[in-house]
């Protein structure tokens, strides 16, 4: 192969990877600020419907996380241990408490912000690969 071919071929995977980076990024930035509107609705929702604001932690949202997809309260293994951790720390309380401090909807649009940020810089690189070439 000539040097111009193997050129070729790494920018076409270059190209690969940051699409794939690309479309990654969408979904979470995309997902993530769907999750984060979900929740502060149903937030709103409780306040207009109760009277009285929900606060809903990270930590929250990781046992319903946990709960929903991948651990019960008597199972065994990471996931599991972490479920004790989240309802009983024994050690790293700190990270805890700020886990149950941090409300749930800040970290859902930082998530968002994230995500859209990879999204844009990985459109950024993709539009300069096209007008290089």
């Amino acid at each position: 192969m000539t040097h111009t071919s193997m050129t070729g071929v790494a920018i076409n995977v270059r190209v690969i990877v940051l699409r794939i980076t690309q479309g990654i990024g969408a979904v979470v930035g995309y997902g993530g600020l769907a999750a984060f509107l979900w929740l502060i609705s149903v937030q709103l929702y409780r306040w207009f419907r109760d009277g009285e604001w929900t606060p809903i932690g990270v930590s929250d949202g990781l046992r319903a996380a946990l709960a929903h997809c991948c651990a019960d309260s008597g199972d065994t293994g990471r996931l599991a241990a972490l479920w004790h951790w989240i309802d009983a720390p024994v050690d790293w309380l700190g990270l805890h408490k700020v886990l149950e401090v941090v409300p749930a909807s800040l970290a859902l649009f930082a998530l968002a912000i994230a995500g859209n940020s990879i999204f844009i810089y990985s459109c950024d690189r993709i539009e300069e690969f096209r007008r290089g070439r």
